[in-house]
């Protein structure tokens, strides 16, 4: 067993385990990917203020998020095809979650259906919602959800079209892999990935296969699912989902002030400051330097959260000492279940978890809400100086 002490140790395993298709799924951006690597690079512009002579007993990580305690300020992010990256991949992560004490969020694009995640697991988790066209099928997955005690609903608002992201083209991208010449001289190599893959039936995309009307194949599948974001969603569209669901909403996607206000203005809880992982649109700002102005521009009015880049507890400490009530991981918990399946997931919250708490003693703070923008060192310029109009 490989001793694990950072993410990166995980990312290797990951990308020696994982085939290549799906691998370039996790692992890259739109275009020419500047936004996806700005989003990691960006945090280490923030520099840390060591503090000493300080009281370090009794410290914690714990904290809240949209009213549920959390054991530090992080949730898995919702991440498209996980039961593709390791079997069963969504009910691994989610189980790995759970017992952490952090929020799980399953994507509507999963392996594993809302249902099987739920027979899988004795505590809620978030669903996120993509909108579609399909205005029924949307409304029975919000039935679906609520039906499996999900705890929270994230609608993601940046996926109205889709950017484009070479690697997925060139690879040919599909659940399951469509097997060409190339795909078997991958799979041929990641064997034990394979062997996995064979012990489960779940296969597909399990929130869609058997719930919409024509889908019974790859082939269309894809087809359906390439026609059916909702090019039509405003925030008219966004208020009345948000009137369809009982408890605590949390919009996805929000990287501009204006945007923020607006999230606030139709009753969302909670809003998350993304780019969709640099996949959307290529050139926008890092999620850590649009950060402050959205603060600045809704307060303490609602929750802001942070997605896109974190990866490791000091990039958790900066986010939420800049301000961010919590923060989610994507990649980071994705390398953790490719290597080592539900174990690998656990341990790359650990990894955080333990690294936010170094931090924050050497920080001299003891608990998340004592975090501020005062152990940071943020350079003047950090947002950049912009011309709009």
């Amino acid at each position: 067993m490989p001793v694990i002490t950072n993410i990166d140790d995980l990312k290797r395993i990951y990308a020696r385990r994982v085939p290549r298709m799906f691998h370039d799924y996790c692992e890259s951006g739109s275009w020419t990917e500047q936004t996806f690597r700005e989003n990691v690079s960006d945090f280490d512009l923030i520099r840390l203020r060591q503090r000493v002579a300080v009281d370090m007993a009794d410290r914690s990580t714990a904290s809240s998020m949209v009213g549920e305690d959390v054991a530090m300020p992080v949730a898995l992010a919702p991440v498209g095809m996980t039961g593709m990256q390791a079997a069963d991949g969504e009910i691994k992560a989610a189980r790995a979650a759970e017992r952490f004490g952090v929020p799980f969020t399953l994507s509507t694009m999963s392996i594993c259906s809302i249902e099987d995640v739920a027979a899988h697991t004795s505590k809620p988790f978030w669903f996120q919602l993509y909108v579609m066209q399909d205005e029924d099928y949307v409304d029975r997955l919000i039935a679906r959800a609520k039906e499996a005690k999900c705890s929270a609903l994230v609608i993601t608002l940046d996926l109205q079209i889709l950017g484009q992201r070479h690697k997925d083209l060139k690879n040919g991208l599909s659940a399951p892999p469509k097997l060409t010449l190339s795909t078997m001289a991958d799979l041929a190599t990641k064997w034990s990935w394979g062997l996995e893959m064979l012990g489960t039936k779940r296969r597909q995309f399990g929130n869609i296969v058997g719930h919409v009307k024509g889908v019974s194949d790859p082939a269309s599948l894809m087809s359906w699912i390439n026609e059916q974001f909702d090019l039509t969603l405003d925030w008219d569209k966004v208020k009345k989902l948000r009137d369809k669901w009982d408890g605590p909403v949390i919009l996805k996607g929000i990287l501009d002030a204006e945007d923020a206000k607006a999230a606030l203005a139709v009753g969302a809880d909670a809003i998350v400051v993304s780019n969709h992982g640099g996949r959307q649109l290529d050139g926008a700002l890092s999620s850590i330097r649009a950060l402050p102005s959205i603060l600045d521009a809704v307060g303490d009015r609602i929750e802001v959260h942070l997605d896109g880049g974190i990866r490791s507890g000091q990039d958790v400490l900066k986010a939420v000492a800049l301000g961010a009530k919590g923060t989610y991981i994507g990649r980071a918990f994705v390398y953790g279940l490719g290597a080592m399946g539900q174990q690998g997931v656990s341990t790359a919250l650990d990894v955080i978890r333990k690294e936010l708490d170094t931090t924050m003693a050497l920080c001299g703070r003891r608990r998340v809400d004592e975090l501020d923008r005062d152990i940071l060192l943020v350079p003047r310029d950090f947002e950049g100086t912009w011309q709009t109009g």
